[in-house]
């Protein structure tokens, strides 16, 4: 059984869903994929102890403060190598970035790989399932292009700001799929 309840953010509306023990999704309002990876109906229910934990996790995320990803019991649910590309976001530090091509070279040398492809990369990075806390907002282009974020580019830049990230070399791109 799933549960869902809502967290009211500085970046707009959030869901949060649960398997009653393990936090299993994060998503903004509207964001693309939004719940995508929970196969049954979520049931409605605030007074859940993960979202308390995550509750509290936000609230010192949106104050910036620097809380652990380690806090708070994840189980996103994807394939094995979606889960491979998350688990390399989580070492992302707060207030840094890394390449799609940073990831793919990270993957491939798991794997026993000579090359893994950016765009596999990409997908796993766009469908993650616990937005901000599974932090893919900090993933951007090895030009500097912010290209997509599944809850939308201005909540990306709000996100990357707001962890104190240099911005200078950054850049929205103003045509292309990732819009």
């Amino acid at each position: 059984m799933y549960y869902r309840t809502t967290y009211p953010s500085p970046v707009g509306l959030i869901t949060l869903a649960c398997d009653g023990d393990d936090l299993i999704g994060v998503w903004n309002e509207g964001q693309k994929y939004h719940g995508a990876s929970i196969s049954a109906e979520m049931i409605e229910k605030d007074d859940m102890p993960v979202f308390d934990a995550a509750t509290e996790w936000l609230n010192r995320y949106f104050a910036g403060k620097k809380p652990a990803i380690s806090e708070l019991p994840l189980a996103p649910i994807g394939s094995e190598f979606r889960k491979s590309v998350w688990n390399i976001l989580c070492e992302i530090p707060y207030g840094g970035t890394i390449t799609y091509g940073d990831i793919a070279k990270k993957i491939a040398a798991e794997m026993n790989k000579e090359t893994m492809s950016s765009q596999a990369v990409g997908g796993a990075v766009g469908h993650n399932p616990i937005s901000i806390i599974i932090p893919c907002h900090r993933v951007v282009g090895a030009n500097g292009s912010l290209t997509g974020y599944a809850g939308g580019l201005k909540t990306k830049v709000k996100l990357l700001e707001l962890e104190g990230v240099d911005m200078s070399r950054l850049f929205a791109p103003t045509k292309g799929t990732a819009l």
